[in-house]
């Protein structure tokens, strides 16, 4: 059980960067087939036969820490995300933002360091949630009949005010797919939103707290001062 364990950690550190490497490559090799669709078949059969390697590196690195790890049940449910890219391989750079945290400047479990750590990787999430949303509702309605997100700009636009809730109603998706990513896209929305209300809510709480005990103590210290 030791030795496994032993081994496990070894893993995870030898593969974390080449997995974020292979994240990244799968991430531009998606987009490049999506914005490029007329690019030469013989560079089209290239990108997707890196994207073929990429998939199966994420296949191996999944079995084999399943392999390595003890309580396989537990590691199943507590890396549903990594089980997830198997199947839908955009997927794995929302796993990858988790790895935010292991950064020294985000480490600490103080109130400041814990909304440090809440904020760059919320910021760093709808990023990349918008871009992976817009690609994959592009690459679907550009050629479904009366669509109108027809372009990459359309589907930025469709994404950022759907996920901030404004809706104008100017673009929208017709496919069924679409129209799934967009429930994803605004369950993502209101998640981020309560998020980042929870932090500010947290950021005042801790101001008060800090300029009441401050307030405190200046009164303690007047009160202790010798009379002149």
């Amino acid at each position: 059980m030791a030795a496994d364990e032993h081994a496990l950690k070894r893993w995870d550190r030898a593969a974390i960067w080449p997995m974020i490497v292979a994240s990244l490559v799968f991430l531009i090799g998606y987009s490049w087939l999506v914005l490029q669709p007329d690019m030469p078949h013989a560079l089209y059969v290239g990108v997707v036969a890196v994207l073929a390697v990429v998939w199966l590196a994420f296949v191996v690195d999944y079995v084999t820490r399943l392999i390595l790890t003890e309580r396989k049940w537990r590691f199943v449910r507590r890396n549903l995300l990594d089980l997830a890219s198997i199947f839908i391989p955009l997927v794995r750079p929302f796993r990858l933002l988790f790895d935010l945290s292991r950064l020294p400047v985000l480490r600490g479990d103080s109130g400041t360091h814990l909304r440090r750590r809440i904020v760059i990787v919320a910021a760093a999430f709808v990023v990349t949630f918008v871009y992976v949303i817009s690609l994959s509702v592009y690459s679907v309605e550009r050629s479904a009949p009366h669509a109108n997100i027809t372009s990459f700009g359309n589907a930025v636009w469709w994404a950022c005010v759907t996920m901030a809730t404004v809706g104008y109603g100017d673009y929208y998706p017709v496919t069924v797919l679409g129209r799934i990513l967009a429930v994803l896209l605004m369950m993502g929305g209101v998640a981020i939103v309560g998020t980042a209300t929870a932090t500010i809510v947290s950021f005042l709480n801790d101001r008060a707290r800090q300029l009441r005990e401050r307030h405190q103590s200046e009164s303690a210290a007047r009160r202790d001062e010798p009379p002149a």
